[in-house]
Parts: structure tokens; C-alpha cells; sequence
């Protein structure tokens, strides 16, 4: 592995120059009354005059562009620290209530009193995170689905039109392009170090976004429009996110965890600022600065270690605007962009664990996704949970502790620490499209659970229907259920089906817990798994919909029944219903088996025969359409218990004859 002493900087030499040399390179000292009017407002015109173009097609020349511009960066800088607290909010504040975001903005000016390089990266961080999403509800003005990339967004004709185009040109130097300065993603992609990033870059951006204000102002009045800004993403279920609980993360760990980063070869040297600003952050409940911090040094490191052993050192550097970065997502792949394989999870001591957990806080879609939110401003900053910062600090504590030297290993048996490495070795995904189909089973056999505990009329009361309860119908649905079980045993823990009762004491929650406590493979699951996946949640969701259409159903036609104001043809319909649900009770829970077993076997079925896995697919669809049909019939609107019925024992036949033939995934996977 490449020493993490001898790396200087991850910048390439083209970014490093443009960032760190070209706008220094004029020494001109640029007067700031030529781009700031007598009230404070900012000259466009004059600030655009520096953007300088191509002769060949008038596109944007970022090399002029960013030199000319450098003294100018410079002048402005100088102007904000000249100015006292008061001075700057009385000038500018309200120019950023636009933003949605004043205070952030108050505080890099904050930041930029002071000058010190990890605070300032890190208020340029916050800047254009919140630039972005400011300049996706102006989008929205004029245009439907805002841009992702803040690159497609600033390129847009929509801003175009509300800014104009010479303005926005003055934006995409420093920032979305990846010809100019590109501050947004060599930060957030953990290739800048601190010391790096030029403060007048920031303050250059703090000033463009009041003047941004300056310009949005009269156009809302001329437009009469009224700017709304998108809600902030919330993150619900925060005891999914659990997976590093806050009490392991108390101030002794913190310690150990800050002279960690002083020894552990996944800390890049250059990068240790950031890494002690981020711990710090944490400490003072700073939980947002601590997340923002840590995530592209996350980033940084595992770049290292994937460049290493895979033997391309050159793509630990940021890349030019005619390559691609390495980032998480390639580093997360099970191929490099070559078909080669990616060496990166071999050489982690728990691939599955450090794998996993990156794709679920990172990349899975229903996931929390936080650098995405974080980085794109989806994510209020001050009521940012420490739960889910415990997650990344976690995460961070134990990979540096993992990738420290053996002289350490005092340190990873730490009492204090070994909680934390428990935590992380027990890891399992839990956004996975695997994972959550585990949670909707689940989910969906707690609610049918509830069906006995409805409000139901007396026995007495429920006339016996023609056609159904108590006679050979009836028994031949309770038959083909019993024998699709006595099918299904072989595939079922021992002992979980009594002869006597065959269907209660198989089909019940315990097994269903049991059965999806089996650890799967979620990393690198293959096309045709995720295509099962989709289908049998699909089923899930249809049933966990039925049930819960039966749980209020019954419980309004009950409280009609008691009051008295059903009509007659309703009285039917509402015994038909009570008669009905006690068999499809067994058979929602049948399916609900059928899923998780399928599920235990479910990565099988990609090495059996293609024809078979087809005709699999094909049994699904139907098994999908019988649930949808379900629905309907099962709906308020519709009440349709007697078509239910006839559908649900067409459907019991095509499921124990697709067993009979061993065509089911859980045959193919034996």
C-alpha cells in the first residue's frame, strides 16, 4: 500500500495549477468599487467582463477566465475582511434569504474572518451545497425536473433566462464545470487538502451568491413569481439507521479515535485536518460540519487503498475534464471500467461489512443516500440527527482501526473500542432491494396477524352462505393449502409443521422470522436475482395492501352492522366478506412463505437453466396478477368476496401444480 506520508497531493498538475497557481498569477490589485456599486449591490457587468472566450466556437476560455478573474477573487476577500459582522449583515444579509439558507452564509463570512484552511474548505462545502439547491428552486420557475448534476443545472437555458447567460458563465468557472476551478467536486470528492483551497475563492462565491439575490429580486416582481423552496428531506425510521449505537461513540472513543487518524495508513497526512476538524465537530455537536467532513475523507482513503491494489496509482488524482474521477461508485463496483475485477473488497478484512454499509448510507435509492443530500443542499443543516452522524463516525472509527498498524492491536481489543468492531463485523444491509423485501414480508404478516382481532358479529349472527363455509368447497381450498405445505416442508427448518395442524403451525410469524434471519449475499447481486427481487416485492406490497383493505372494511361494515344501516345486499355481502377472509387469511400467509423461501434460494436460480428460470418468471406475473386482482375485489368500491374467492382457488391450483413440477426457485436452487 502507498504510504500515506509520501502522497504531496491528489490534485493532478493541470487542477493543482489551475486551482492553486493560476489566479495568482496576475498581481494587479483590483479596485473593489469597480464591481460593487455605491450601495453594495455587485456590478455584473463588470465582473462578467472577466470571463473570457474562445475565438473557435465562443465557448468559455477557463484558463483566461480563472487568471483574469484571480485579482478580482482577491479584491473581494480583502473588501469582506474589512468589514465588521454588523456591517456585512446590515449590507447583505437579505440578499441570501433567497438561498433558504441566510445563516450558512453568514457563517462563512464567519470563517473567512480567520482564514483558517479546514474551516474555510469546509464553510465552501456548505456554500455550494446550499448554492445548488437555491439554484434548483429558481429552475423550477421556469422548468419541470431540476438537473442533478450541478454542472447540467448551471449549464441550463431555464437559469439562463433568470440570471442571464453571462452570468452563469461567471459561476461555472469557479465551480460545475470540469474545466474550471471545480471547487464543488475536488472538495466534496475528497481530493483537496485543506491547505489547497484559496479563501478569495470562497469569498469570490459568497459575493456572487448575494449578487445572485441582487438579480432574482427584480425578476420575481417583473414575473410576479413567487420563488418556493423544495422541503428538506427528513429522515424517518432513524432506528433502521442503528447500526452504530451513540453510546459506543462517548468521549474516551473519540480519543482514541483522534490518535487514530494520527497512525492509521487509511489517513491520507495531508488530510489529517480534516479528520481532527471533523472529530472535533462531532464533540461539540456540530453534527452536519462532522458528516460533511468525514465523507470525502471516507472517500480519500478507500481511494487509496482501491488504487493500490489495483495497481493504478495515477487514479488517486483527481482527473481531467477527458477522464472520469474515482469515486465511490467505482470503487463500490464489482468490475473496474477495464472488466477486470475490483480488487478492493479482497483486501478489506470484512468486505461484505465495509461494502455493504457504503452502499447502503451512500448509494442505495432507498437508502438515506446522505452524501447525495448533503452534498446537493437536500438536507437542513441545523437539525441534522446525530443519529445518523453516529453512523459515518462509527463507520469512520472502526476502518481507521482496522487499517492501523499491528502494533495496535492492544488498541482494537480496547474494552472501549471492541463494541464498535462487534457493531461493524454483525453488519448486515438494510436497504438492500433484498433487505427491504425481507422488511415488507414481515411487515405484512404482522397485519394479517391482526385479522382475528376484528370487530366481527357473533357466529350466530352470520347466516351460513350456499357456496362456501361447511361444505366440499371449503374443504378443498383448506386441502391444496395443506398439501402445497407438505411441499414445501423439505425447504423449512425441522420441526416447524405439526401433523395435526399443518397449516397454524407452519404458517405463522416465528417461521417467516427465522426464515429471513438467513444471511443472503446482497453485494453484486446479478440482473436476473434483482428481477425476481422486484417481482416477489411487488406480491408483497399487492398482499400488505389487501390486508390492509380487510382491516378497515370489516371494521366499518361492523360498525354499520351494530348501527344498523346496512341494506340488505350490503348484510349479505358483509357475512360473505366474514366467511371469505378466514380462508384468505392462510392464503396471504402461504404466499408470504412462498416469497421467503424463494428469497433464501433466490441467487441460485441465475446458474439453472434459462428455460426454467423463464417459466419461473411467468408463474410470478400470474402469482402478481392474482394479488393485484386482489385489490380490486378486496377494495371498498368493489366488495367483490364471491370473485375472490373463485380467483383464489384457480390460483392455489397453479401454485401446487407449478410445484408438482419442481419449476418453483426453491426447486431450481436444490
Amino acid at each position: 500500500m502507498a504510504l500515506p506520508d509520501s502522497v504531496i497531493t491528489c490534485l493532478s498538475q493541470p487542477v493543482h495549477y489551475a486551482i492553486c497557481k493560476l489566479g495568482f498569477e496576475k498581481k494587479d490589485t483590483y479596485d473593489i468599487n469597480n464591481i460593487l456599486s455605491g450601495n453594495g449591490e455587485v456590478c455584473w457587468q463588470a465582473v462578467t467582463e472577466h470571463v473570457c472566450y474562445l475565438e473557435s466556437d465562443q465557448s468559455v476560455d477557463y484558463i483566461k477566465s480563472i487568471r483574469s478573474l484571480g485579482p478580482v477573487c482577491e479584491s473581494v476577500n480583502l473588501y469582506f475582511k474589512s468589514l465588521t459582522k454588523e456591517q456585512f449583515v446590515i449590507q447583505y444579509a437579505s440578499w441570501f434569504h433567497w438561498t433558504n439558507c441566510t445563516e450558512v452564509f453568514l457563517e462563512v463570512f464567519d470563517v473567512l474572518q480567520y482564514t483558517q484552511a479546514t474551516e474555510v474548505a469546509l464553510g465552501l462545502m456548505k456554500l455550494t451545497s446550499c448554492l445548488e439547491r437555491a439554484l434548483g428552486d429558481v429552475y423550477l420557475l421556469k422548468g419541470n425536473d431540476c438537473p442533478f448534476l450541478l454542472r447540467d443545472l448551471l449549464a441550463s437555458e431555464q437559469l439562463a433566462d433568470v440570471f442571464g447567460q453571462a452570468v452563469m458563465n461567471v459561476l461555472r468557472v469557479f465551480i460545475g464545470s470540469p474545466r474550471g476551478l471545480n471547487l464543488r467536486n475536488v472538495l466534496w470528492h475528497g481530493f483537496a487538502s485543506p491547505q489547497e483551497i484559496p479563501a478569495k475563492y470562497c469569498a469570490m462565491l459568497l459575493f456572487l451568491t448575494a449578487g445572485l439575490g441582487q438579480l432574482l429580486q427584480p425578476y420575481l416582481l417583473q414575473t410576479k413569481s413567487v420563488l418556493v423552496h423544495r422541503p428538506y428531506v427528513i429522515f424517518i425510521s432513524l432506528e433502521e439507521l442503528d447500526a452504530f449505537p451513540g453510546k459506543y461513540l462517548n468521549d474516551e472513543i473519540l480519543s482514541i479515535a483522534e490518535e487514530l487518524v494520527k497512525l492509521s495508513s487509511f489517513v491520507l497526512k495531508i488530510m489529517l485536518p480534516f479528520w481532527i476538524a471533523a472529530l472535533t465537530a462531532f464533540k461539540q455537536s456540530r453534527y452536519a460540519d462532522s458528516v460533511i467532513l468525514l465523507l470525502p475523507q471516507l472517500e480519500a482513503g478507500l481511494r487509496l487503498l482501491f488504487t493500490t491494489t489495483n495497481k493504478c496509482p495515477n487514479r488517486l488524482l483527481t482527473a481531467e475534464s477527458s477522464a472520469l474521477y474515482t469515486t465511490f461508485d467505482e470503487m463500490l463496483a464489482k468490475h473496474l471500467d477495464n472488466e477486470e475485477v475490483n480488487q478492493l473488497p479482497v483486501v478489506l478484512e470484512e468486505p461484505a461489512m465495509e461494502s455493504d454499509f457504503l452502499w447502503d448510507f451512500l448509494n442505495h435509492q432507498e437508502g438515506p443516500r446522505i452524501r447525495d443530500r448533503l452534498s446537493h443542499g437536500e438536507i437542513n443543516l441545523e437539525t441534522f440527527p446525530r443519529e445518523v452522524a453516529n453512523q459515518i463516525v462509527g463507520f469512520a472509527v472502526t476502518i481507521l482501526c482496522r487499517f492501523s498498524d499491528e502494533d495496535m492491536f492492544s488498541l482494537k481489543e480496547h474494552m472501549v473500542i471492541k463494541p464498535l468492531m462487534n457493531c461493524a463485523s454483525c453488519y448486515r444491509s438494510r436497504f438492500h432491494p433484498i433487505s427491504r423485501l425481507k422488511k415488507q414480508v414481515l411487515e405484512c404478516m404482522k397485519s394479517i396477524h391482526l385479522w382475528p382481532e376484528l370487530p366481527t358479529v357473533p357466529e350466530e349472527q352470520v347466516q351460513k352462505i350456499k357456496g362456501l363455509e361447511g361444505n366440499a368447497e371449503a374443504n378443498t381450498l383448506i386441502l391444496m393449502i395443506s398439501e402445497i405445505i407438505s411441499q414445501l416442508q423439505h425447504y423449512m427448518p425441522q420441526n416447524c409443521c405439526s401433523s395435526d395442524d399443518p397449516i397454524n403451525s407452519v404458517l405463522t410469524e416465528r417461521l417467516l422470522v427465522e426464515l429471513c434471519d438467513t444471511r443472503i449475499c446482497t453485494l453484486y447481486s446479478p440482473r436476473p436475482v434483482l428481477e425476481v427481487v422486484v417481482l416477489l416485492r411487488k406480491i408483497s406490497a399487492q398482499c400488505h395492501q389487501v390486508s390492509q383493505q380487510v382491516i378497515a372494511g370489516a371494521g366499518l361494515r361492523y360498525t354499520q352492522w351494530v348501527n344498523k344501516t346496512l341494506r340488505s345486499r350490503q348484510r349479505h355481502n358483509y357475512r360473505r366478506m366474514l366467511t371469505s377472509i378466514k380462508f384468505l387469511s392462510p392464503v396471504l400467509k402461504l404466499i408470504l412463505l412462498l416469497i421467503t423461501l424463494e428469497l433464501v434460494s433466490v441467487h441460485s436460480v441465475c446458474k439453472k437453466n434459462p428455460f426454467d428460470y423463464q417459466q419461473y418468471l411467468k408463474f410470478l406475473k400470474s402469482v402478481l396478477q392474482y394479488t393485484e386482482n386482489l385489490v380490486t375485489y378486496t377494495s371498498p368500491e368493489k366488495n367483490k368476496w364471491d370473485e375472490t374467492m373463485e380467483l383464489t382457488k384457480m390460483t392455489l391450483i397453479k401454485i401446487r401444480k407449478i410445484s408438482d413440477r419442481k419449476l418453483m426457485l426453491i426447486h431450481l436452487a436444490m
